[in-house]
């Protein structure tokens, strides 16, 4: 039979942050429980700030009948002599059932025992309470509370519990909580119990009650009135995803306001503002004709027709946090960036101070400088010198996430150089996968130097990242060497650096760092493996030039007819295994008896003849050899009798293996 089955658990106030990160598995552990109980349907999740809910608009309300089957110990061993042995009595009481009861099957071509019986399925009624519980025990919300006397914690208390299959009230329990046919409303219309009926009662009840269940239509809800608010006072709202995604998990009866805040505070950085609003209060920005208005937008949970005292209320929590940035932003112009107080501070046991990471930072920007004949070195030397002195500020002591970006706005009003400032905001770029690199040559240095420091201290002092964890986001660091190495096609030799800079970094296992960076390039390229290690194996190490190499070669390893080409490419690394490549080889014409290697060294000698303006047009000509590669395995015998012509046969299919290992080693190639 089926019914609809309805839970929910109603609890006070779920913080938005914990519940949000737990968010993407509640549905799936649910799910794993109703698979366990041989339950499994479709259902639809909802939640509030207070309330989690589970509707089944079709739950079985009895598990299926099975079957049982145990199998035993070989039938050689159960019984010596016609007597059963312990494996057989064992097994018997595992059963349940006596050693005369037991039966025999085949199993993988031997007889064993083997005892089936029929299972009759539970009521769902008999095991829904147990199933919500086990459903509650295995959520990680991170921290949780303990309340009354109860020993077992959660993430807040529990107010209400309902578990109704149709109009059955289940017989159930949770953290003292019985089962119940009642459920609290929007605390705005009122605190009474809100009753119903039957299961899908309650959806109407809960709606007459103030409370938008679906989170789905809270969000619609939302932007709704945003877009109103936007059409009659000409404006933009700035909808953060993130916030918006918190503003709908704190409220049941969203509602988008408008609110004012005094000009004077628009002096500030936009990012202070925003951040202070956001981080604080969860208040939206607004911006006007292209800037940032004082204008903040609101989504209040309240469920009313007079919103004038929610948004004054608003207004004034707001004044006294943008007071305290602009006390913050002042105090910290007056001292200006200052580096006196970065040796105070501790980088990383084993690697100093930050004031000592600085000087590391400015010893690699100097190296990568030099190597590029980078003009503007003096500048990039003060540029490093200055980047980590806004740490030290009120104003990032308060917001963490602004570290760069107030050394940009400190620099700029102190009258700065602008690629310097540009530098200090953007020194952590690129920050993400699909985050943006620095703007020029000059922040790109600066950024490099922060990375490569990074890298090479902590794993020098053996922080490094194991598995899914990665605590200091060195993988990220890693990421954004190479991005910027490929973006501004820089001449840098990466294991050449690492060599120059390992005396700053005891400890430091140079080979350890070379294979971490070639892990990330092979996540930053996304190809085939053997395509980069094919590469990798020419002894390249410039990151740049390793980028158009895979690119260019996974094109035509990834073409239809490259199982084609690779079969005689193999044919040419097989011919050349034992022949030592990095030696001097040369090819002598009188030595050819046939037209074939006559039309394959004339076709060897025009492609290395020529310029190419790309990997690609390069490779492409170096392909195209093999119509006469081909002719030649068809119709030359490379083991001539006489040693001279043999050894010459494989000297000339050495060279066009050394032309291709230009750009790759062929023969590591694997599709």
């Amino acid at each position: 039979m089926i019914k609809p089955l309805l839970i929910e658990i109603h609890t006070e106030e779920l913080p938005a942050i914990p519940f949000l990160k737990e968010l993407p598995n509640i549905e799936k552990k649910w799910a794993d429980i109703l698979e366990k109980n041989s339950l499994l349907c479709e259902f639809e999740f909802f939640y509030t700030p207070r309330r989690i809910v589970f509707w089944h608009r079709e739950f079985k309300t009895k598990q299926e009948d099975t079957v049982k089957e145990l199998f035993g110990a070989p039938v050689a061993i159960a019984y010596k002599d016609g007597v059963a042995t312990p494996a057989a009595v064992g097994f018997a009481n595992k059963c349940g059932v006596s050693v005369e009861e037991l039966k025999t099957i085949m199993q993988n071509g031997k007889e064993v025992l083997y005892f089936n019986q029929s299972v009759e399925g539970k009521a769902s009624s008999e095991i829904l309470n147990e199933m919500v519980n086990e459903f509650i025990k295995s959520l990680n919300f991170g921290k949780s509370m303990r309340w009354g006397s109860f020993k077992e914690s959660f993430i807040r208390p529990i107010k209400s519990l309902s578990i109704m299959l149709g109009e059955e009230i289940i017989d159930g329990e949770l953290f003292g909580i019985k089962s119940s046919n009642f459920t609290y409303g929007h605390r705005m219309i009122g605190y009474d119990k809100v009753s119903f009926d039957f299961a899908g009662d309650y959806f109407c009840k809960i709606s007459k009650a103030g409370v938008i269940l679906d989170q789905d239509e809270r969000r619609k809800q939302i932007l709704e009135t945003i877009a109103k608010l936007e059409s009659s006072q000409n404006i933009k709202v700035e909808v953060d995803e993130d916030l918006l995604d918190e503003v709908v998990a704190i409220t049941e009866y969203p509602t988008a306001l408008l609110g004012t805040f005094d000009e004077e505070f628009l002096v500030l950085p936009p990012e202070v503002i925003i951040t202070s609003m956001k981080e604080h209060q969860r208040y939206f920005a607004v911006y006007k004709d292209g800037k940032l208005s004082n204008n903040f937008c609101v989504v209040t949970n309240a469920n009313t027709d007079n919103f004038s005292k929610i948004i004054s209320g608003n207004e004034k929590v707001l004044k006294p946090r943008l007071s305290d940035a602009m006390f913050f932003y002042k105090n910290d112009l007056q001292r200006g960036l200052d580096t006196s107080k970065l040796s105070t501070v501790l980088f990383a046991d084993g690697l100093g101070s930050l004031q000592d990471k600085s000087d590391k930072e400015v010893k690699v920007g100097v190296l990568i400088a030099d190597k590029l004949n980078f003009e503007q070195k003096d500048k990039v030397i003060e540029a490093i010198k200055l980047a980590k002195a806004d740490l030290m500020s009120e104003m990032v002591y308060e917001f963490t996430e602004l570290q760069g970006l107030m050394g940009y706005y400190y620099a700029k009003e102190l009258g700065l150089d602008d690629n310097i400032a540009l530098a200090l905001k953007e020194q952590y770029l690129p920050d993400g996968f699909d985050s943006k690199l620095p703007s020029n040559l000059f922040c790109a240095i600066v950024a490099l130097s922060n990375k490569i420091d990074t890298i090479l201290g902590l794993f020098s002092i053996g922080k490094i990242p194991t598995g899914t964890k990665d605590p200091y986001a060195l993988r990220r660091a890693a990421f954004g060497v190479i991005k910027i190495m490929i973006e501004y096609k820089l001449p840098l030799d990466l294991e050449d650096i690492i060599h120059e800079l390992s005396y700053l970094y005891k400890g430091l296992d140079k080979k350890q760092v070379l294979e971490f960076f070639e892990d990330r390039l092979l996540n930053v390229l996304n190809v085939n493996p053997s395509i980069l290690k094919a590469v990798l194996a020419t002894n390249e190490k410039n990151i740049y030039n390793i980028s158009q190499k895979v690119s260019a070669l996974d094109i035509i390893v990834n073409s239809s007819d490259f199982k084609d080409i690779s079969s005689t490419f193999k044919r040419v690394a097989n011919i050349i295994k034992d022949i030592d490549t990095s030696s001097r080889v040369e090819v002598n014409e009188d030595l050819f008896e046939q037209d074939e290697e006559k039309e394959l060294f004339v076709k060897y000698n025009d492609i290395i003849s020529k310029e190419y303006s790309s990997v690609e047009e390069h490779l492409d000509a170096l392909f195209s050899i093999k119509t006469e590669l081909d002719n030649f395995f068809d119709r030359v015998f490379v083991n001539h009798d006489n040693l001279n012509i043999r050894q010459n046969r494989k000297n000339l299919i050495t060279l066009i293996y050394n032309a291709f290992k230009n750009i790759a080693d062929i023969k590591e190639i694997t599709i």
